[in-house]
């Protein structure tokens, strides 16, 4: 009797231990269930579950600031010259808030006086119609920038931030080259064989870079500029989380420029008759008599007899073409896609 009174206590001991064991073993899988559901990444900036990298493509509207803008002011631009670029990246992410990105951009920008300048205007607008200067600029822009998020992801790439607005800055190299439709006729009325075509207008030298100037001429000691420029872009904009390995960015940027030519447009007008022989320098150098009734005879200093509209296309310290103390400035507008690669997303460890 006492043989099965020990027999039932050891049975029912046994199962009070597993009905304990089992209950213990279901807190432990909510609680596990709970540490992976609320898991936020190790909490210091560099884990390797923030680091991770993203390719992107980018496709961008760019406008034009500067000398050929229809006013004077920094921040004109004409709207309607909105151009589009495209544009590849590659991204490193550094953790939470830091992001590096490389990024090669080609576009175009353009400009026109005739078509952006108020000829009704009596002050600046008709000065800017009646010089008539116009371009495009084909930007081939390799750049590298750093991204600061306002929220900082202290997730897994995976768990990452729903949306975030960040900040950019960095540095920038382009290749650019302005070109210019040819008029049918140079300034003396002879036809040009480049009539309609763009022609490049760098190799030109249309304020005198490459003539042979006098000490007392206003553009006198200019230099050629160069079509390999640096550039600070900056600006701002927001990410938006798509699924789990997808973003998109809208943001709006500005590159700062260190050259007042990406325009072909900065000093002063030259004598047409600096550029000797070269009719199509000096065709792309003084375009008024196109919109305007010229009405000043002058003899250039090759000889030439040169009709011109008064104020444009003649040596004198107040004919000028361009703002010489103002840089040009182009803004970029952007959408991008980003598809981030699978890298250091390791098993997370919980405890």
């Amino acid at each position: 009797m006492r043989k099965l009174l020990y027999v039932v206590l050891a049975v029912f001991m046994i199962s009070v231990a597993h009905q304990a064991e089992a209950q213990m073993s279901r807190r432990n899988i909510k609680k596990n269930n709970k540490r992976i559901s609320t898991f936020r990444g190790r909490k210091a900036w560099f884990a390797k579950e923030k680091v991770y990298n993203a390719i992107g493509f980018s496709v961008s509207a760019l406008n034009y600031y500067g000398d050929l803008a229809p006013r004077p002011s920094r921040f004109s631009t004409d709207i309607s010259f909105t151009k589009p670029a495209l544009a590849l990246s590659f991204s490193h992410r550094f953790g939470p808030r830091y992001t590096l990105t490389a990024a090669f951009m080609y576009g175009t920008l353009k400009g026109s006086d005739a078509e952006s300048a108020d000829k009704n205007d009596t002050g600046n607008g008709i000065f800017r119609y009646q010089r008539n200067l116009s371009f495009r600029n084909r930007i081939k822009e390799f750049s590298i920038v750093g991204t600061f998020d306002l929220f900082p992801n202290n997730a897994t790439y995976i768990s990452r931030v729903k949306w975030t607005p960040y900040a950019f800055v960095g540095v920038a190299v382009f290749l650019h080259n302005p070109q210019a439709q040819a008029p049918a006729l140079d300034p003396q009325g002879n036809p040009l064989p480049e009539a309609g075509k763009w022609v490049d207008l760098q190799p030109l030298g249309t304020e005198g870079q490459y003539a042979t100037l006098q000490e007392g001429d206003a553009n006198y000691g200019i230099k050629p500029y160069k079509k390999i420029q640096p550039a600070i872009p900056f600006g701002i904009g927001a990410r938006f989380r798509l699924n789990e390995v997808m973003d998109l960015a809208a943001e709006i940027g500005f590159r700062y420029t260190f050259t007042d030519y990406l325009d072909d447009v900065s000093k002063n007008y030259v004598d047409l008759g600096v550029f000797q022989n070269n009719q199509l320098a000096k065709a792309m150098s003084y375009r008024s008599s196109e919109v305007a009734t010229p009405g000043t005879t002058y003899v250039g200093r090759d000889g030439g007899t040169y009709t011109v509209v008064s104020g444009y296309g003649q040596e004198f310290p107040d004919n000028v073409r361009g703002n010489k103390n103002n840089r040009d400035i182009y803004m970029v507008t952007t959408v991008r896609v980003t598809y981030i690669l699978g890298k250091n997303f390791h098993r997370a460890k919980f405890r």
